[in-house]
């Protein structure tokens, strides 16, 4: 399992599940192992027959609201943007999500944990990737408002909103990367080219001048023509 600390990992192995986790992402979305690994510490309160195994949406919504209750009940706490990301596959937000569970029945920190960051988008993934590679517009929105996230809250103004936010931080992200590749580019060009003697000789004695349409520099060459007929003359 790719994202989990060595010690939770183990911790998750020694609860025998029903089914060991393989993918983090899709595997806990559900909540019905989640509500397993809590039925290891408190077997009379998560009773395992009440949560169902289905993919649908109704499903998970299910799972989910009965272990809020649950927890509320036993005065046990974890972080709703957490669940909301576990439930919505967002990326990173299930594997945020076990270590702390982990943390709540075990009463240990993960040796590897890192302060979570609560933003599930995939923002920095894309910044990681060369500028041609990158997400549209389209598939920004696309990436970061699942469907189940609609479904959840079938309101149009919402959604719009939502797809509103992704897009502008989609075009604010590709202005700031066209000012800092602007910048690198102006600071490559104010380098100074390092010559030899023979190029220094040769740069000087060409004339070089500006052109006021494109602003590319056009370097001229004074170049010497033999005049057969002046030869002539003199032979003569």
């Amino acid at each position: 399992m790719t994202g989990l600390p060595r010690d939770v990992t183990r911790w998750l192995q020694s609860l025998e599940l029903t089914v060991q986790p393989m993918n983090v992402r899709r595997d806990f979305c559900s909540g019905y192992h989640v509500a397993e690994m809590f039925c290891r510490y408190y077997p009379r309160d998560f009773e395992m027959h009440s949560y169902s195994k289905g993919a649908s949406f109704s499903a998970k919504q299910d799972n989910w609201n009965k272990i809020r209750r649950t927890l509320q009940k036993l005065r046990l706490h974890l972080t709703e943007k957490l669940v909301y990301g576990t439930m919505h596959c967002k990326p990173g937000a299930a594997e945020l999500l076990v270590q702390q569970v982990y943390s709540v029945l075990t009463k240990h920190r993960p040796r590897t944990a890192q302060s979570p960051e609560l933003d599930f988008s995939d923002q920095k993934y894309q910044q990681l990737l060369p500028p041609a590679a990158r997400a549209t517009a389209t598939t920004a929105v696309k990436s970061n408002l699942r469907k189940t996230e609609v479904l959840a809250l079938p309101d149009i103004l919402s959604n719009e909103r939502r797809a509103e936010t992704i897009i502008g931080k989609h075009l604010q992200d590709k202005i700031d990367r066209t000012v800092t590749d602007c910048g690198h580019s102006k600071q490559v060009k104010s380098r100074p080219k390092q010559t030899s003697g023979s190029q220094d000789e040769k740069h000087l004695s060409e004339l070089c001048l500006q052109s006021p349409l494109s602003g590319a520099v056009a370097s001229y060459k004074t170049i010497k023509v033999n005049q057969p007929g002046r030869r002539l003359a003199q032979r003569c």
